[in-house]
């Protein structure tokens, strides 16, 4: 796991998930929306936001978090692993809306430029679309996941299962990092 793509419905905690793989595992960490947007909601254009992500996805190592749908199938050849977090409807809307609660007329740390949060006609029609898009978007996400046969291919669908996942991940490296020294130490001998 050194190329980890996560993707799931607006709001299901993407980004809370990437920072702490991130800091558990020292992997880099790239959020979409920082390459894709500049200040006051105005997006960067198609080649540039291409250009800035062929930059990263051509590093050794990195956690990609967002969804940028028409470059899922590019990020997935670049990827060892892919977190899909499958999240309801109920919940990605509950987390957008805590969202810009948490965040009203600031800019969130993961922007690319200062765009505040609030509860705008935008904002309004961007939850209501969590809401509409999610039986297609869940669709087209299993899709490309069934389509593609290299990578490691994780499935959360609620926040005990990323616990969990999470718990057993951090059991894993703290078998393996105990076990390094020891070998270190018969090695030696």
């Amino acid at each position: 796991m050194e190329r980890i793509l996560i993707i799931g419905g607006n709001g299901c905690g993407k980004t809370t998930l990437a920072q702490t793989l991130a800091s558990k595992l020292e992997i880099p960490l790239i959020h979409l929306d920082m390459l894709y947007w500049r200040n006051n909601w105005q997006s960067a254009s198609k080649d540039e936001f291409d250009d800035l992500l062929m930059k990263e996805l051509s590093k050794p190592k990195w956690i990609i978090d967002g969804n940028m749908n028409r470059t899922i199938p590019l990020r997935l050849k670049y990827c060892d692993t892919v977190i899909f977090m499958d999240f309801s409807r109920t919940i990605c809307v509950y987390g957008a809306i805590n969202r810009v609660i948490k965040n009203y007329e600031k800019s969130r740390f993961d922007m690319g430029g200062y765009c505040p949060e609030k509860f705008d006609k935008e904002k309004i029609k961007f939850i209501k679309s969590i809401w509409q898009n999610d039986k297609a978007n869940r669709k087209r996400f299993y899709d490309i996941l069934n389509n593609e046969c290299t990578v490691n291919k994780i499935v959360l669908k609620n926040r005990r299962q990323v616990n969990m996942f999470l718990q057993r991940l951090w059991k894993y490296y703290e078998a393996q990092q105990i076990q390094i020294p020891i070998i270190h130490k018969l090695g030696s001998i």
